[in-house]
């Protein structure tokens, strides 16, 4: 299984560092990379709860406990945080990486398929029926900001970011990851 990592603005995709930390208990479901001044942790979220390790060494170097109880749906880091979706609750969490404590919550009006960060902004995807966008919101309210809609029957079935202009959005059973487009700005 090969799960893909957004560091320093590019994506890489390996299946070596993470797998190795796959048991037959724990299913890896998301994978979120952090950078703290001079070190780096990838944030792996389970069905047990979030594990933070080092990409050297492969030490855990931090565990707390899942907010969806293994149903996630998306991890980022950003602002000092862990952003947490949950699909079938249509809501995504900051979560504080050192207790694990749930720091807001914020609603959706569909199920959320994956969150991530960029330049400042936290992006998330949807998929309902035949529905689905990728929506920008307010990281405080929770408003919808900006909506890029996908075709009729287009999945988005996770969601990343290479760090500058493109969306990397699964597509569900279809078994494709679809290169969407940021607006510019300004």
């Amino acid at each position: 299984m090969t799960f893909c990592l957004t560091l320093t603005n590019k994506i890489l995709c390996s299946d070596s560092a993470v797998s190795r930390k796959q048991t037959a208990s724990q299913t890896i479901v998301h994978v979120g990379y952090s950078q703290q001044e001079d070190s780096c942790q990838i944030w792996v979220a389970t069905d047990h709860g979030k594990v933070a390790f080092d990409p050297a060494s492969g030490k855990v170097l931090a565990s707390i406990p899942a907010p969806g109880q293994g149903n996630d749906s998306g991890l980022a880091w950003a602002e000092g945080s862990l952003w947490v979706g949950q699909y079938r609750e249509r809501k995504i969490f900051q979560i504080d990486p050192e207790t694990g404590k749930v720091l807001r919550s914020i609603e959706s009006n569909r199920f959320v398929t994956g969150v991530t960060w960029v330049d400042g902004e936290l992006w998330h995807g949807t998929w309902e029926g035949d529905d689905s966008d990728i929506r920008r919101i307010d990281p405080q309210s929770g408003a919808v900001l900006e909506r890029l809609e996908m075709p009729k029957g287009v999945g988005v079935s996770g969601l990343e970011s290479d760090g500058k202009d493109l969306f990397y959005a699964g597509g569900g059973g279809s078994g494709r990851v679809r290169a969407v487009r940021r607006p510019k700005r300004g």
